[in-house]
């Protein structure tokens, strides 16, 4: 399995951003080789969060090797038909490089009330935008009459290009969401866990796409990791254990790669052995050091263990 690892960015932890501060690091991230940039997605945040969709689009005419990944997109949000455009063409522009997780959004999210969608619907119209999406992307003339979504003698074009459409990711580690990515996903993208759970849910993910007579890639299974760099765990979690998003049943060094070099290489390569091979980073602590945070990554991480490119 080919490991590939990239940085998240999610809600940015300063009052005022500046575009150019943005673009820097982006550029540091292409400089230094790594795999891809992700970006999470909330409508409605009290602390700057940029729109996915819009901002990978602009950044993919700025990057030439690093593919485009959300993490995840609250599908039901948004219209299957707007969103299958606004992703293929994406794709279609940066020649293949969108890689797009899709989840349902957090229980304590007030982004589905913002838009208006009942919260018990979110599962049935994410279903739903799923598979009118995959048809969207591969056939002409479709036409669809589901519960929440109908469409008659629809065509979109271009369409993405990336063969066959675009490969879905699933993200959550619900119950329900294992169910989704053996139905309907071609991969899972999971955060907030431990790799023995990362271990327990690829098994249970397998079950369910053999029961669907479906098979996820065994080198479809990632994990978004938050990590920070200091001279000992200790250490890493007093100066940034404050930005990791707790997880109330289980301790943060569960799912969390904090420490010095030895020690986050350790426990990448834990889920590595528990059966992921994409990896997507979220720096942590102050801002102003997210820089030198990303370089350590690049060197001390990215270099030994990802896969190097054909």
């Amino acid at each position: 399995m080919k490991v590939r690892i990239g940085i998240a960015f999610g809600q940015w932890p300063v009052k005022k951003l500046e575009p150019e501060t943005i673009f820097d690091l982006i550029d540091k991230c292409e400089a230094l080789d790594v795999d891809s940039i992700w970006l999470s997605d909330r409508l409605v945040s009290t602390r700057p969060l940029l729109e996915p969709i819009t901002f990978l689009s602009y950044v993919a005419g700025r990057l030439r090797k690093m593919k485009l990944g959300t993490s995840t997109l609250v599908l039901p949000t948004r219209n299957p038909v707007v969103l299958a455009k606004e992703l293929a063409t994406l794709d279609f522009l940066s020649r293949g490089r969108l890689f797009p997780a899709f989840g349902l959004g957090g229980d304590d999210s007030t982004d589905l009330q913002a838009v208006g969608v009942n919260r018990k619907e979110r599962a049935g119209r994410a279903d739903e935008m799923i598979a009118l999406m995959r048809r969207l992307w591969t056939e002409d003339h479709v036409s669809f009459d589901g519960k929440f979504y109908s469409v008659k003698d629809v065509t979109i074009t271009p369409r993405p290009w990336q063969t066959n459409g675009l490969p879905i990711w699933i993200g959550g580690r619900s119950k329900a969401a294992m169910r989704r990515t053996g139905r309907l996903g071609d991969g899972w993208l999971v955060s907030s866990v431990s790799p023995a759970e990362v271990k327990t849910g690829i098994q249970a993910i397998r079950g369910h796409a053999a029961a669907a007579g479906r098979h996820v890639s065994d080198d479809h299974y990632g994990v978004l990791i938050p990590f920070f760099f200091a001279s000992s765990e200790e250490k890493a979690y007093a100066l940034a254990g404050e930005s990791i998003r707790p997880r109330p049943d289980m301790p943060a060094n569960e799912f969390a790669a904090f420490g010095n070099p030895e020690q986050v290489r350790a426990k990448i390569r834990s889920y590595i052995a528990a059966g992921a091979s994409k990896f997507v980073m979220r720096a942590c602590g102050p801002f102003d050091g997210w820089r030198e945070q990303i370089e350590l990554l690049a060197h001390e991480v990215i270099q030994p263990l990802q896969t190097p490119s054909d």
